[in-house]
């Protein structure tokens, strides 16, 4: 029987998605030969510290010496896992100079300097992989280059952050406030010591910029992506959403419009009976539009040893592939489009506004004549509840431009009859 090819990977970093990676092809190692057709071998991990003990990585596989795992020319699998900007940019522009593939799970990076990245992995014909940097196991990158390259896409939106789904889901099933949810979620391992990037949207914006590039062909950046986070949700918003048939969720949302493409994370409100609505705890969830294909979603864990682990093996399979059949660089760049991206001010959403107002007499006709000063068309607005001289008001606007929404609420911060605006969320609609 004829010995099997072997391909030698070298692994960057060896953290939690670094570990799953190991775990996964050591644990596949005889099923990759009859998968693929060879054998796949991590034979150098870098790490910062080569003497210090991995628990069930073999020690002789370790090295703090990237310069080593260039100067092999029999590796040529480079899997980054090391996350942030910097030294990973520079490793991994390396590693296309000395003639090396890479597969990356590294959604910062790739979300501030994916063009340098693809533009330098073209030029000297090489793969760049990139499945896990988006949504964790759940495939989605390799769908909108490839399954669904057939359809003019004209949306992406989703659940793509799974601390802040959680902390959703425990507020609005176990009633508890954000900071109570937040500290579960660490305690639990969902949520960093430093959360800032979960909760503030930053994580899901780096995802949104990456899957826009790759849904509409042009060139998104995080810079590109209004976010805000949900530290503002209370458990009345919640509350009073759920009497209104929704939930609260934070969402991704991209679109590609006749004006140019909107790309955004924010929490909004969306139908009780939306598909996106029924994802609890740190699930993920991506749902796509196609003029062929329609609505299609993808679901499952958005994050994890494993679930990470495997969208990794998946690319550096196909690489291995690739390799055999002498076909590396089949697709690269899909950025051949130049289409501008719009302003948030510009972008139009419906809008749920909770305000504790002085009451008194004429209070909502001063609120409504703000409103319609603005060109802010109002769809309800109900009074929730009073004590001694103040009320709440809960306002629902139908779908206006945001720029009008800002401006009616500066006038509206400065009037006397305003205690406070306690609250502004948008509300998810699909006509819109």
């Amino acid at each position: 029987m004829e010995t099997p090819k072997k391909i030698k990977i070298a692994l960057l970093g060896v953290g939690t998605v670094g570990t799953g990676v190991y775990k996964i092809l050591s644990g596949q190692k005889d099923e990759m030969i009859n998968k693929i057709g060879a054998q796949l071998e991590i034979v150098k991990i870098l790490v910062r510290d080569a003497q210090k003990e991995r628990k069930g990585i073999p020690g002789k596989l370790l090295t703090d010496s990237f310069q080593e795992i260039m100067d092999d020319p029999e590796i040529q699998i480079v899997i980054e896992v090391m996350g942030g900007l910097e030294p990973a940019r520079t490793y991994i522009l390396e590693a296309f100079r000395h003639g090396k593939h890479v597969v990356s799970a590294n959604k910062d990076l790739i979300a501030e300097d994916g063009k340098e990245l693809f533009e330098t992995a073209q030029k000297y014909g090489k793969d760049f992989l990139f499945e896990a940097a988006v949504a964790g196991g759940i495939p989605i990158i390799r769908p909108l280059k490839q399954c669904l390259a057939g359809n003019n896409l004209t949306e992406v939106m989703g659940i793509v952050n799974g601390t802040t789904n959680f902390i959703l889901t425990k507020m609005t099933e176990n009633g508890m406030d954000f900071a109570d949810a937040l500290k579960m979620a660490q305690e639990l391992g969902y949520a960093e010591a430093d959360p800032t990037a979960d909760i503030e949207g930053l994580d899901a914006g780096r995802k949104m910029a990456i899957m826009a590039s790759s849904a509409f062909n042009t060139r998104v950046t995080f810079q590109d992506v209004y976010t805000e986070g949900i530290t503002k949700i209370s458990a009345d918003d919640i509350r009073y959403a759920k009497e209104m048939g929704c939930d609260i969720k934070l969402l991704g949302v991209a679109k590609n419009t006749p004006d140019g493409i909107e790309v955004r994370v924010h929490p909004m409100l969306i139908p009780s009976n939306h598909a996106l609505a029924s994802v609890r705890d740190s699930f993920n969830a991506v749902f796509v539009h196609g003029d062929a294909v329609g609505d299609t979603m993808f679901y499952g864990r958005g994050a994890g040893e494993l679930p990470t682990g495997s969208a990794v093996v998946g690319d550096v399979i196909d690489v291995a592939r690739n390799i055999l059949h002498s076909c590396n660089g089949r697709i690269g760049c899909t950025c051949y489009k130049n289409i501008p991206i719009k302003k948030m001010e510009e972008i139009c959403n419906s809008y749920f506004l909770r305000i504790q107002v002085f009451n008194r007499p004429g209070v909502l006709a001063n609120i409504a004549a703000v409103f319609g000063n603005n060109q802010v068309s109002i769809a309800q607005i109900v009074q929730k509840k009073a004590v001694k001289d103040c009320a709440e008001l809960v306002v629902i606007t139908d779908a206006v431009r945001e720029k009008n929404i800002r401006d009616s609420v500066t006038v509206l911060e400065g009037m006397s009859i305003i205690k406070e605006i306690s609250s502004i969320i948008r509300v998810y609609n699909p006509e819109e």
